[in-house]
C-alpha cells in the first residue's frame, strides 16, 4: 500500500506494534524443552491481546498462528506438539497479523541458549545485511539494486542467498505489489521503490542452498542443497531518506 494520510500511518503503526512485540516476547519466552506448539500458542495469545489476527492463518489457512522453523527448516515451519526445542537450535519465527484491516509482517532467526552448533555467525550475518539493505532503501532506488547489495554482502561472508522466496509489499493485505523484493539482482525486475509505499524487507541468507523445496506437509521449506538459513524481516515505509521502520520494537538490532 501507499500511505496517503495520517490515519493510514497510524493503522500501520498499530498493526506493526502488535507483530513486533509478539515476536520479541516469543523470542524471550522460547526455552529448551518447550514444543513449538506451546511457543505458537503463546504468540497467538499476545496477538489476541492487541485485537490482531494471525495473517497466515487468516489469509492462507496455515495450520498455526506463527511460522516456527527449526534447524534445517528454512521457513513456514508448522508449530507442532511433537517438535521439542533444544539447546543450540537455530530457530526462525515469522509473525504477521491483521489489525483493523491493516497487515504487518516481521521475523527473526536466533540461536536458542548456548551456540553449541555454531549457528551464530549465520544469524549475525543476516541481521547485519538486513540493516545495510534497509539503510540503502529510498524512493527511486531499484529493487534489483537492493537485491544485489544483499547478495554481495552474503558472498563476502562466504554465504549464499535463497532466490525463490522474497520480500514483498504489504499493508491492506499480506502480500501486495511489489511481490518480488528478491535477495539477488534480478535483471528482469525494473521496478523501483516508491516513496510512501509499505514493504516487508527480508533477508534469506544460507550456508549451502540457493533454492527451497517444499516438504510433504505442503508448507515447510528446506534448502535444495541442505544446510541452514537465517532470516530477518522488518516492515518499513519508504521515504526520500531513511525508511521508517514500523516493526523496530522487535529489537532484532538491539
Amino acid at each position: 500500500m501507499s500511505i496517503s494520510n495520517e490515519a493510514e500511518l497510524t493503522g500501520m503503526k498499530k498493526a506493526s506494534e502488535a507483530v513486533a512485540i509478539t515476536l520479541r516476547r516469543m523470542i524471550d519466552y522460547a526455552r529448551p524443552g518447550m514444543t513449538t506448539k506451546e511457543l505458537d500458542d503463546f504468540g497467538n495469545d499476545i496477538l489476541r491481546s492487541f485485537g490482531a489476527r494471525s495473517a497466515p492463518n487468516l489469509a492462507y489457512g496455515f495450520p498455526g498462528y506463527t511460522c516456527i522453523s527449526v534447524n534445517n527448516e528454512f521457513c513456514h515451519g508448522i508449530p507442532s506438539p511433537k517438535r521439542v526445542l533444544a539447546e543450540g537450535d537455530l530457530i526462525n519465527i515469522d509473525v504477521s497479523a491483521e489489525l483493523n484491516s491493516f497487515w504487518s509482517d516481521n521475523g527473526s532467526s536466533f540461536v536458542l541458549g548456548e551456540d553449541v552448533n555454531g549457528h551464530q555467525p549465520l544469524v549475525e550475518a543476516s541481521r547485519v545485511i538486513l540493516q545495510k539493505a534497509i539503510n540503502n532503501i529510498r524512493g527511486g532506488v531499484r529493487i534489483s539494486d537492493i537485491g544485489w547489495l544483499i547478495e554481495t554482502e552474503a558472498k563476502k561472508k562466504g554465504l549464499k542467498v535463497v532466490k525463490n522466496i522474497t520480500g514483498h509489499g504489504i499493508g491492506r493485505s499480506l502480500h501486495e505489489e511489489p511481490f518480488d523484493i528478491a535477495n539477488y539482482r534480478d535483471k528482469f525486475n525494473r521496478q523501483r521503490f516508491k516513496k510512501n509505499s509499505v514493504v516487508a524487507i527480508e533477508t534469506f541468507i544460507s550456508t549451502n542452498s540457493t533454492m527451497t523445496v517444499t516438504l510433504a506437509d505442503d508448507w515447510t521449506l528446506v534448502g535444495n542443497r541442505g544446510g541452514f538459513m537465517a532470516q530477518h524481516e522488518h516492515t518499513i515505509v519508504v521515504t526520500d531518506g531513511k525508511p521508517l521502520i514500523l516493526t523496530s520494537m522487535n529489537g532484532i538490532w538491539n
